[in-house]
């Protein structure tokens, strides 16, 4: 039976990769993670042993508690932050159950070290088009809600990446980059092993627009267009990037929920009422 404080992995998937899902806490224990050393997409690992120091981090927060069958280790680490004051909920079935409905899973050993401050840290060059504002909201929406993401003169990328702990992308001999035909966020997307279908088909717009192939997809001429828009409201980068938050939340929830969807002006001809002659 399930728990009365616990969401299903339908419901969980589709929150995922939204500006209003949960915090998604992976509390499983050494040895589980170990054998399986992979993420919920958007989740990160706390010691459930040490959740009465970390749970007053959520107090009022909206929780996802995961561990590897959903019984007393995320029951415990839950129960303990609605303690601290959070909306803390498990996972039924846990990390086994979203195995095993083969929902997408990150693999730990491409993701960047956090910093001292909790949180991965990534370097790009400044005044962003496309790619480096897609490649921000994909990891904050699906890999590190806690990212920081600076941005620096091109030359500099990757002194600043080698002094600063960051994480170079959008750059030319980066791991995080354009590879072949892809754009960087199709790299960001395959590494991470994001294989939402509604990823996917944003993946073709972005790459479309990033490499002016906008013959590729009718949608991409849309997204370079509001892109170069963006560029031109805001002259500060961090700005643009919370702008195109929105942008890009809204070609995701386009892409999977209303890509069937038809809009088409009718004229409303007010029915003139009927009378006797």
């Amino acid at each position: 039976m399930a728990s009365y404080n616990a969401i299903s992995t339908e419901k969980l998937v589709r929150l995922i990769g939204t500006p209003k899902g949960p915090v998604v806490i992976d509390v499983r224990d050494d040895e589980d993670f170990a054998a399986r050393p992979l993420l919920l997409p958007a989740s990160f690992r706390r010691r459930y042993e040490d959740v009465r120091q970390w749970g007053a981090d959520y107090r009022s927060r909206w929780v996802v508690v995961v561990c590897q069958k959903g019984k007393k280790l995320s029951e415990g680490a839950a129960a303990w932050l609605r303690n601290a004051g959070a909306v803390a909920e498990t996972l039924e079935g846990g990390f086994e159950a979203w195995q095993s409905a083969q929902l997408p899973l990150v693999p730990v050993a491409v993701l960047p070290d956090e910093n001292a401050g909790g949180g991965t840290v990534w370097v790009t060059r400044s005044r962003p088009k496309i790619d480096r504002i897609a490649c921000p909201w994909l990891i904050r929406r699906f890999i590190d809600p806690a990212a920081t993401f600076l941005f620096v003169a091109a030359p500099e990328v990757e002194a600043v990446a080698d002094r600063f702990g960051a994480t170079p992308f959008d750059v030319e001999n980066a791991f995080w980059s354009h590879r072949g035909e892809d754009c960087t966020f199709d790299t960001m997307v395959k590494e991470f092993g994001l294989s939402f279908p509604a990823l996917q088909h944003l993946s073709l717009i972005v790459r479309a627009a990033d490499t002016d192939r906008l013959d590729l997809v009718p949608e991409a001429a849309g997204l370079l267009a509001a892109s170069l828009g963006l560029s031109r409201m805001f002259a500060d980068d961090l700005e643009q990037l919370e702008a195109g938050m929105a942008l890009y939340d809204a070609f995701y929830r386009w892409a999977r929920d209303a890509t069937q969807e038809k809009h088409e002006w009718v004229q409303h001809v007010a029915k003139r009422a009927k009378t006797n002659e």
